[in-house]
């Protein structure tokens, strides 16, 4: 068995100093195994401390005024989503996990599209939760739109490419927890082997291990999660943009073994999203003879989103 890829490193630095060796490394990452680490990033570590602190705070209440916040019918668009409520397409076993979702904050007066881009959720019963939240959104948000820069180059458009397609877009912040693990369903584990449905996904990953990819040649794969770095990975809606040139990576949380099972795992991952009316067509640079058109049908990312979610038990 050959041995299974590691997830590159590339610090975001090199994009000023050396745009072209960053995308085409960059590209390579993504083309090879669907992820890639960023390192000098420019998120402060504090940024990212508060913003655990305060999600910790909020898994922590009980049940039922975690419950207050759930939005019925909304599809988990913002608020709280419980334990065991979400899971993966072809898995017929929910996840072990609850979550959170921020979505982006619009002026009412310039928001155009309401019915989706609804107004966040904030729990009073945690201090400081709203500018946690914000603060780490916004930050992520923007590193978000350097690496679509980046991939832009990649690909062959220009480098402001996606800058009027994602400004806003219905990007979510999920911060997650995985409770300590008792007595299970059969085929229950923290997150079944899934892909995501956005652009990118940027990652501020767990201390704890348990997530893997799959590799191209059907090995799993641990992510070490680095100090200082955040993981992105291609989603779906770019392997459809990009007619599978970036390949959409599967992934999962598994259940850790022995006495780790019995300590909880938080995660934050950031789903960057185009804007709800942008239309997924099949970039013409990424069909030839050797790679036909696998979506002669465009959508909309509103449209593909709820498709999914239908799919995930979210609606």
């Amino acid at each position: 068995m050959s041995r299974p890829p590691e997830v590159p490193v590339l610090s975001l630095k090199a994009f000023d100093d050396a745009p072209g060796r960053f995308t085409d490394a960059l590209g390579q990452a993504w083309r090879e195994t669907g992820f890639v680490g960023i390192r000098d990033h420019g998120i402060d570590d504090a940024v990212i401390d508060r913003a655990y602190e305060a999600f910790r705070a909020f898994f922590a209440l009980p049940a039922e005024v975690k419950q207050r916040y759930h939005l019925a019918g909304s599809g988990g668009a913002r608020g709280y989503t419980g334990f065991g409520v979400e899971q993966a397409k072809d898995h017929d076993v929910p996840d072990l996990k609850e979550f959170w979702h921020v979505g982006r904050e619009i002026e009412a007066e310039h928001n155009p599209a309401p019915d989706i881009l609804t107004p966040n959720l904030w729990p009073e019963e945690v201090p400081g939760f709203r500018h946690a939240s914000l603060t780490l959104y916004r930050a992520l948000d923007r590193l978000g739109s350097r690496i679509l820069s980046a991939l832009a180059l990649d690909i062959g458009l220009p480098r402001d490419w996606f800058d009027d397609k994602t400004q806003l877009g219905n990007s979510i912040l999920r911060p997650i927890h995985y409770p300590p693990i008792g007595e299970v369903e059969p085929g229950a584990v923290r997150a079944a082997q899934h892909e995501d449905i956005n652009l990118i996904t940027l990652l501020i990953g767990s201390k704890e291990q348990g997530l893997e990819i799959l590799s191209r040649d059907g090995q799993w794969v641990p992510v070490s999660t680095l100090p200082g770095t955040i993981v992105v990975n291609v989603g779906d809606m770019l392997q459809r943009l990009t007619n599978h040139v970036y390949p959409s990576t599967t992934h999962r949380v598994v259940n850790p073994p022995g006495d780790s099972a019995t300590q909880a795992r938080y995660s934050i991952p950031f789903f960057l999203h185009p804007n709800p009316d942008f239309l997924i067509k099949t970039l013409p640079q990424c069909v030839d003879g050797a790679r036909p058109n696998r979506y002669p049908e465009p959508i909309t990312s509103h449209d593909y989103l709820l498709q999914r979610l239908r799919e995930i038990n979210l609606i």
